[in-house]
Parts: C-alpha cells; sequence; structure tokens
C-alpha cells in the first residue's frame, strides 16, 4: 500500500488498515518483535550519512531503566487509531530523513513522552534524555572532564607509593553528558530527548547545528594526548557503561533519534528551525485520554473513573489545556478511597486539581 492510499479521518487519525507501508513507527509504544531496525529503515539521503567508525562487534543498546513504563504505563492500550496521523507522519519522516524533530504543544500533553515511545516500539533501548536549564552550554551535554579529580588522583598515588607515581589514566575523568554518548558509534541509532529547549540561553540551538550537521565532535583533552593514548576508554552517560575514543574523536555511525520539546515560550533562529523537522502535539481528547488512563491504572473501571475523564476533557477545552498527569492524579485519588458519592470535598479537591497553571 502506497503513501497515497492512506485515508485520514476527520480527526486526523489514521486506521491499522489505511497506514501507509512506509511507516516503521506506528505511534502504539507496543514492541516490535523479530525485526532488525538496521535492516528496516533505508539508507539515509547522502546528505546525512555518517561513517564513523565501525559499532562495537558486540552492540546492544542498553535496556530501559523503568523510566519508559513511569512515563508510558504498563498497559499497551494505545492503538493507532489514538494517534494522530501528523504525529505518525514526522516521526517516521525523522527517521528516514535522520533529522531532528522539535516537538512543540501546552504542558503536560505527552511531548516527552513521545521519545519513551519511540524507544519502547522500536527496542531501542533506554532514552537519554539531556534537561535544559537557563545555565545549560553546549559542553556540558557533550562531555565533561574532570581535571581536579585527575590531580588529586595523581597525588594520593604518589602519597600512597612514595616518590613518582603512575599518572591515572585519563579516561578515568572523562564522562560523556547524554548528547556526546547519543553519538557514539553504533549499529541502532540512539533516542535523545533534549527535553524543554526554550528554557535555554539564546546560543545553545545555534551552538546544536554544528553536531547537527557533522555528527561528530572532539574530546580536546584526549586528542591533545592521542599520540601516546590512541585509544581511550571514557564513561557515558549510561549507568556502569564505557566506550573507546579513539584519536579523542567520537563520530556517530547511526545518526541519533533526536526529539527536543518546548513549551513554545519561546521562538527560534530560522537557520536552527532549517535543519529540524517540526511537530505540534494537540491537547489529547477524550479516547486519548481514556488510554492512557487505562495504561497506567490498570484494571481501574468504573463509572466514577469515566465520569472523571469526560468532565477533565470538557475542562480542558474549556481552559485551552491542562497537564494530563490532573486527570491521573484525580482518577487515583478517587479508585484509592479519596471519593466518596456524598462528600462535598470531593468536587473542591478536583476543581483545585484542574486549575490552570497560573499562579493568582
Amino acid at each position: 500500500m502506497s503513501g497515497n492510499d492512506q485515508d485520514v479521518a476527520a480527526d486526523g487519525r489514521t486506521s491499522q488498515l489505511d497506514a501507509p507501508d512506509w511507516w516503521i513507527y506506528r505511534g502504539t509504544g507496543r514492541p516490535i518483535h523479530d525485526i532488525d531496525l538496521a535492516q528496516l529503515l533505508p539508507a539515509p539521503p547522502p546528505w546525512r550519512s555518517y561513517r564513523g567508525d565501525p559499532p562495537p562487534e558486540h552492540d546492544v543498546p542498553p535496556p530501559d531503566d523503568g523510566e519508559a513504563e513511569r512515563r508510558l504505563g504498563t498497559a499497551f492500550t494505545l492503538s493507532e487509531q489514538d494517534v494522530d496521523a501528523s504525529e505518525l507522519n514526522m516521526v517516521n519522516a525523522a527517521l528516514y530523513l535522520r533529522r531532528p524533530l522539535l516537538v512543540t504543544g501546552n504542558p503536560g500533553t505527552g511531548k516527552s513522552s513521545l521519545a519513551y515511545r519511540i524507544a519502547r516500539e522500536l527496542g531501542l533501548g533506554r532514552v537519554l534524555r539531556w534537561a535544559i536549564t537557563s545555565h545549560t552550554a553546549l559542553s556540558s551535554g557533550l562531555y565533561g572532564y574532570d581535571a581536579i579529580g585527575r590531580v588529586q588522583a595523581a597525588a594520593t598515588s604518589q602519597a600512597q607509593r612514595g616518590g613518582e607515581a603512575e599518572e591515572p589514566p585519563i579516561g578515568d575523568f572523562v564522562r560523556l553528558g547524554a548528547l556526546g554518548t547519543a553519538f557514539l558509534p553504533g549499529k541502532l541509532p540512539r533516542v535523545l530527548l533534549i527535553d524543554e529547549l526554550d528554557k535555554s540561553e539564546a546560543d545553545l540551538p545555534n551552538d546544536l547545528l554544528s553536531i547537527f550537521e557533522d555528527g561528530e565532535f572532539s574530546i580536546e583533552e584526549l586528542a591533545r594526548v592521542r599520540n601516546r593514548h590512541p585509544e581511550v576508554t571514557v564513561h557515558t552517560a549510561d549507568p556502569q557503561r564505557t566506550a573507546v575514543v579513539r584519536d579523542g574523536r567520537i563520530a556517530c555511525h547511526a545518526f541519533p533519534v533526536v526529539i527536543m520539546t518546548s513549551n513554545g515560550e519561546r521562538e527560534f533562529p530560522p537557520a536552527f528551525l532549517r535543519r529540524c523537522l517540526q511537530l505540534r502535539i494537540e491537547n489529547p481528547d477524550h479516547d486519548q485520554l481514556a488510554a492512557i488512563v487505562a495504561s497506567h491504572l490498570v484494571g481501574e473501571n468504573g463509572e466514577h473513573r469515566d465520569r472523571l475523564i469526560r468532565e477533565f476533557a470538557e475542562r480542558s477545552k474549556a481552559e485551552g489545556g491542562l497537564p494530563t498527569d490532573r486527570l491521573l492524579d484525580a482518577v487515583y485519588l478517587a479508585t484509592s478511597g479519596a471519593y466518596q458519592p456524598d462528600q462535598e470535598a470531593w468536587p473542591r479537591l478536583v476543581d483545585a486539581l484542574w486549575q490552570r497553571l497560573t499562579v493568582r
């Protein structure tokens, strides 16, 4: 079936039977078993092809550390009918084109969760999350070098041994950040979540352009000693994992799946936007909210839960969007014994939970 055969409903969703063949990601979060994504994913465009160092012989993505379950829930209740066709189109286009995806939308609409859904569905392992603040610099995402720690380790070794001590390995004091780890050569791409990019200083989006275009970066402290130490083992952003860096340079083999989120609080430079694909996630409707609640609160059914979902959907629409986790909070309280049909405090509690995110 070709992309021209897809039938998009009036609400923007595409049925499973009408999904075009070129889609790899389907948006359900259900792991796709018995496939080799490296074989399924077509070759990148020539202008987005990267030939970094060969991947390690036994290259297996680190397993998820439980964060996907916390973000997405334990049950697989989302279907393709619950996902906007625009999301499926743009995520798959990003996979094909090896382009970063800038995801915008109101707070609490599931922008960050998209990264975990992609990783779980496509078997790409643990998501690398880089949380952005107003003080975040590009260097902190790439790597850190503890020069003071190395000097202190050398002094301690010298004091213990007496006289001249062996220089501690420089790699013991280099740790790659989430951004740097995502560009390590691998058979499969890693999923990198750059969360709340709009909080960054003005220069960071433009600073990202170089690594997004080149697919590589240098670790200056290792490049200076590459004649004596051409291969150095360093720590990565994955717990208990290391990587070998050759000649002080890291170059990707498979461009990572980069998801950058923004609450729309600022504008980004045109040069940055030109190199990204863009997706806006709308506020979830009633059916999507019901699927989200069912994923997190398995087996919690009942008339009161359904009424809460309906009321939240109406309230969210009237308020211009409310965070979905506030609905989960209300349903959890209701199913944990806090709800009593004749209790006057319950409506006031729900009203307080569902206030807009403003401080008066």
